[in-house]
């Protein structure tokens, strides 16, 4: 008997929920040949629900020393995104807690209320220094969820009563929400927001990015944060070659014609487990087409589906890697756009001021002026 194609698990990216073995865990008895079968003869499984859990973290802020990344310092106010981009390299971090990177990444999701109690406690120390503290770097400030925590907002309440630099980075228009705060922080050179645009297909954003807000609107996001007078970069992450490079010059353009002046892009990266989900993605979606992307992949990435090295693994090489280059830099070149470095940050792109930096109120109380 061959073997089935596999039945697409609607409105998620991820297809399986694979346990990944390099730390020793089992696999699920519920993946691979036999859920092929069962699903042929019962259907599609129940629909998947979102679950979060609470936890209260006795540190929020994550430090890197890492040669890549020019920024030093992050906050993630969320493990787990529902947004369910099939390629988020945070999709690994799961696995350190016995979680599925695949499904249970955008379905068991945890969330740190404490998260601004423990920031203004950080701050208040006199042994801190500040520097722009990154958002929106493993997973996304303003995921679904944040509609109700409110956990996003409360940080940014804490940065500004501080007068903190902050850097949020994300896919959703729910960024608005906070537009106000956002914008008094913006008066004082205290944040500036990239909006990651990956196509301008809908249909093909609901499969790559199933729970993220549509292309339209954050392109409509970006444009309103313009007109608040808040500093916003547009950021073309990640290109994924023969899939969404089609792109890059119309989203460069549209950004550009709604005032915005800085955009970037990144490669498409495959860590860990997160290679076999994406090829399995492929397969469901474009069986046609997998083997020509990942031949670009490889090509780009020495040979490999993804390079981890340091110093070379935000640095995609060869024939394919210059060619996305090269577009990139005469589409913002006729667009009149200023174009980023990969390892450049938006706070040096800004101007992110760490002067004006006050250490806050303790106990949970924040200043009248």
């Amino acid at each position: 008997m061959s073997k089935p194609r596999r039945v697409e698990v609607h409105g998620r990216g991820a297809q399986s929920d694979k346990v990944p073995t390099r730390f020793g865990l089992n696999e699920r008895e519920v993946d691979g040949d036999w859920r092929d079968y069962v699903e042929l003869l019962d259907g599609p499984p129940v629909k998947l629900r979102t679950t979060v859990t609470e936890e209260n973290p006795k540190t929020i802020l994550s430090f890197n020393q890492s040669p890549d990344i020019a920024f030093d310092r992050s906050i993630n106010a969320y493990r787990g995104c529902e947004h369910g981009c099939i390629y988020c390299f945070a999709r690994p971090t799961h696995a350190y807690h016995d979680l599925s990177p695949g499904l249970d990444f955008e379905t068991k999701l945890f969330a740190k209320p404490n998260a601004a109690e423990i920031l203004r406690k950080t701050l208040a120390s006199p042994r801190y220094r500040p520097k722009p503290i990154a958002m929106g770097t493993n997973t996304d400030p303003y995921q679904p969820i944040e509609r109700n925590y409110r956990i996003t907002r409360q940080v940014l309440e804490v940065c500004l009563d501080a007068r903190h630099p902050v850097t949020i980075t994300t896919k959703s228009d729910r960024v608005l929400d906070d537009i106000a705060l956002l914008a008094e922080m913006a008066k004082r050179r205290l944040v500036a927001v990239a909006i990651s645009v990956t196509t301008l297909d809908p249909k093909l954003s609901g499969k790559l990015e199933p729970r993220a807000a549509a292309p339209e609107k954050r392109m409509a996001a970006l444009g309103k944060l313009v007109d608040a007078g808040i500093p916003a970069h547009c950021s073309i992450a990640p290109i994924i070659p023969a899939i969404t490079d089609e792109f890059m010059e119309e989203i460069i353009q549209r950004a550009a014609a709604m005032g915005v002046n800085s955009a970037g892009w990144i490669p498409l990266r495959l860590p860990h487990e997160v290679a076999p989900l994406f090829r399995e993605w492929l397969d469901v979606h474009y069986p046609e087409r997998a083997g020509k992307v990942m031949s670009i992949v490889r090509s780009i990435r020495s040979s490999r589906d993804n390079d981890p090295d340091f110093f070379t693994r935000l640095k995609p090489t060869g024939v394919w890697a210059e060619l996305f280059r090269t577009r990139f830099r005469i589409a913002c070149k006729r667009a009149g756009i200023s174009s980023t470095a990969m390892s450049s940050t938006m706070g040096e792109r800004f101007e992110l001021d760490c002067t004006q930096f006050r250490a806050p109120e303790t106990g949970g109380q924040l200043r009248l002026l």
